[in-house]
C-alpha cells in the first residue's frame, strides 16, 4: 500500500483484522472479570485460521477447565464439559456473555464479522497515546447477523491497532468501551498485550484481557476447528 495515498476505511480495518489475526494464529491469554465486590480470573487458549474458524478453550480454573467455543464459518458452538453437551449458539445468544465476562460470544468467537457484515465510513484522525489513529466507524448492514448497529475504532495508522473500539446497539446507544494497552512484540508483531473491556451502564464492572503468548502464519488443518476436538481438548 502507498504510503502517500490515504488507505480507504475498508482497506484500513481489513489490514487491522489482518493485523490482529494473520493467516492463523495463537494465544495464551488471562482473563480476568471485576466486579465491585468481587472478582475472578481464567485462563485459555484461542486458536483461529482465516476468518472462518476459531477456537477458546478454557484451562484455569479447574471448573471451569476444558470448557470450549466453537466457530466454523457462521455457526458456533460451546462445549460445557460439566454436563458433557455440546449447545450450538443461535444468533439470539451472540449478545450474550461470554462465560460471565463483559465480553460477548460475537465479541470473542465472531470477530473477524468487523470486515464483512459491515460498512466502513472514515471520521476523523485523533491521537491515543500519542500514536495518531484513525476514528472509523462500522454501520451494520441490514441483513447481517451481528449483535452491534455501529461500532467506533480508533485505528493506528502506525501499527494498525484497534487502540479503542465502541459498541452501539441498535437505538445507537452506548452498551461498551474497549481500550488496548501496553504494545509489544509478540509472535513477530507488535501487539497489544492487554486489553479492558467496560460496560457503559454498570460502573465499576471490567473485564481485563492480558495475552501472554503469540503466534501466526502457521500450518494448522481445517479438522482441527472440530466439535470432536473441542470436546477432546485439554490443558
Amino acid at each position: 500500500m502507498s504510503s502517500f495515498a490515504t488507505p480507504t476505511a475498508k482497506q484500513i480495518i481489513t489490514q487491522s483484522d489482518q493485523q490482529m489475526r494473520g493467516k492463523s494464529g495463537y494465544t495464551e491469554m488471562t482473563m480476568e472479570i471485576v466486579r465491585p465486590d468481587w472478582s475472578r480470573s481464567m485462563s485459555m487458549k484461542t486458536w483461529s485460521k482465516g476468518t472462518e474458524l476459531s477456537m477458546v478453550l478454557v484451562t484455569a480454573p479447574a471448573k471451569d477447565q476444558g470448557s470450549a467455543s466453537l466457530k466454523r464459518s457462521t455457526e458456533m458452538w460451546n462445549w460445557i464439559p460439566s454436563i458433557e453437551r455440546v449447545i450450538k449458539i443461535a444468533p439470539s445468544m451472540l449478545s450474550q456473555s461470554w462465560m460471565g465476562s463483559d465480553f460477548t460470544n460475537d465479541d470473542l468467537i465472531n470477530q473477524s464479522s468487523i470486515v464483512v457484515d459491515y460498512d466502513h465510513q472514515m471520521i476523523q484522525d485523533d491521537i491515543i497515546d500519542g500514536e495518531p489513529v484513525w476514528i472509523i466507524d462500522a454501520i451494520a448492514k441490514s441483513d447481517a447477523p451481528v449483535v452491534w448497529s455501529k461500532v467506533r475504532l480508533w485505528v493506528s495508522k502506525q501499527t494498525y491497532n484497534q487502540r479503542k473500539v465502541v459498541f452501539y446497539d441498535e437505538f445507537d446507544d452506548l452498551v461498551n468501551t474497549l481500550t488496548t494497552f501496553d504494545i509489544k512484540e509478540m509472535g513477530g508483531r507488535m501487539l497489544p498485550t492487554r486489553t479492558v473491556m467496560q460496560p457503559a451502564d454498570e460502573p465499576g464492572n471490567k473485564t481485563i484481557m492480558t495475552t501472554h503468548k503469540a503466534q501466526f502464519d502457521f500450518d494448522i488443518s481445517d479438522a482441527f476447528f472440530s466439535q470432536s476436538q473441542m470436546k477432546s481438548l485439554r490443558k
